[in-house]
């Protein structure tokens, strides 16, 4: 599932993708993604892309967000994916929340 989101997210020109591995950390999932999109239209419609690829690879993909676009969240089961406008993202700045030392967190183009 993890490859699926990150190569969506790529087609579509996610800005900063960053996955953080919580296997082992914690229970809400395996994987993390976080992206920007350059504005509301665009975090809009790469959380309606992913969600859809998801289904049709035979996974669930639940969505929160969607009305704003400031702030989407995909929870794909062992995939949490979190779409962000870049002002809104550097607010909530969850990668810093979720760096464990050690965490495994790569960032991806």
């Amino acid at each position: 599932m993890l490859d699926i989101v990150l190569k969506s997210l790529d087609d579509d020109q996610a800005q900063e993708v960053v996955s953080i591995a919580l296997k082992g950390k914690s229970e809400i999932a395996d994987h993390m993604v976080i992206a920007s999109g350059r504005s509301t239209r665009q975090v809009a419609s790469m959380a309606q892309k992913l969600a859809e690829k998801i289904k049709h690879s035979g996974g669930r993909a639940r969505i929160e967000g969607l009305p704003n676009a400031d702030w989407v969240l995909l929870d794909a089961d062992d995939v949490i994916v979190h779409l962000f406008r870049p002002e809104v993202r550097s607010f909530y700045n969850l990668e810093r929340m979720w760096a464990f030392e050690g965490s495994g967190e790569t960032g991806q183009a």
